[in-house]
C-alpha cells in the first residue's frame, strides 16, 4: 500500500472496466440461444490477442473480435451470417458505461487525479468509443496498443503509456477489471487496482502478484484512493 500513495495518474482499461460489455448478452442470446457465452467469446477474444502477441505478430482487436466469433460460431455449430456480424460491430462500437464510471470519474478527477485510458482496441474516427458513452472528456490521453503492436498485458503497452504521458510508471496506478491486466501492470512497475466486476475475480497463486487495491466497482476504489491521499502529509 505504501507505494500506492504515490499514485499521480490513474490509467483505466476500457472494455468492461469502463464500458458494459453484457450489453452483448442479447446478441448472443439471440444468435446461440445462450447469453453466457458471451463470456466465452470474451476469454477466447483475450486468449487469441495475448497468443498473437507472444507469437510476435499483430492484428487489430476489432479483427480478432469477429474472427474470434466466427470461431466460437463453428465451435457451437451455429452459423454467423454477414448481417450478424453487422450487427454485432455496431453494438461493439456502442457501448454505455457502467452505472458507477462517471461519478467516480468526477470525484477522481475533482480530488487531482490525472486520468487516462489504455485499451486493446484500435484508435478510431470520431465520434470514439469514448465519446458515445459520454465520458471521453474525463481523459487527458487515451493510449492503444495498437501504437506499439502488442496486446497487454506486454510491457511494452504500459511503458509506452508512461513515456508518453511524461510519467514514471512509478506514479500510475493501473485500473482493470481483469486481473491478467493488473498483473502485468504491476509487473512493469506500475501499482495496480482491481475491479472485481461480475465474472472476475481474484487469482491466489505463488508469484501472482496482489493488486493494491481490491474494489467492487469504481466508486468504491475512488473511496479507497481517496482514503490514502487524506493520509499524506
Amino acid at each position: 500500500m505504501n507505494k500506492a500513495r504515490n499514485i499521480d495518474v490513474l490509467l483505466f482499461d476500457v472494455n468492461e472496466t469502463l464500458l458494459d460489455i453484457t450489453t452483448l448478452e442479447p446478441f448472443f442470446l439471440r444468435v446461440f440461444n445462450d447469453p453466457s457465452v458471451l463470456r466465452n467469446w470474451f476469454a477466447e477474444l483475450v486468449l487469441y490477442s495475448q497468443a498473437i502477441t507472444i507469437s510476435g505478430l499483430y492484428e487489430p482487436f476489432g479483427s480478432l473480435a469477429v474472427g474470434t466469433l466466427n470461431m466460437i460460431g463453428a465451435n457451437h455449430n451455429v452459423s454467423i451470417s454477414d448481417d450478424d456480424v453487422k450487427e454485432f460491430k455496431a453494438l461493439l462500437t456502442n457501448l454505455p458505461p457502467h452505472p458507477d464510471v462517471i461519478p467516480a470519474l468526477e470525484r477522481l478527477q475533482t480530488a487531482g487525479f490525472r486520468l487516462a485510458t489504455l485499451t486493446n482496441s484500435a484508435p478510431t474516427t470520431s465520434p470514439t468509443l469514448l465519446e458515445k458513452a459520454g465520458i471521453n472528456h474525463f481523459f487527458e490521453h487515451q493510449f492503444s496498443v495498437d501504437t506499439v503492436r502488442a496486446f497487454k498485458p506486454h510491457p511494452a503497452t504500459y511503458h509506452h503509456a508512461a513515456q508518453e504521458f511524461g510519467v514514471d510508471l512509478n506514479r500510475i496506478c493501473l485500473v482493470a477489471c481483469h486481473l491478467w491486466d493488473t498483473i502485468g501492470a504491476q509487473a512493469a512497475g506500475c501499482s495496480g487496482a482491481f475491479i472485481t466486476r461480475p465474472n472476475n475475480n481474484m487469482l491466489i497463486a505463488g508469484n501472482v502478484p496482489q493488486p493494491n487495491f481490491i474494489a467492487e466497482d469504481i466508486m468504491n476504489l475512488a473511496d479507497q484512493l481517496l482514503a490514502v491521499k487524506k493520509t499524506l502529509p
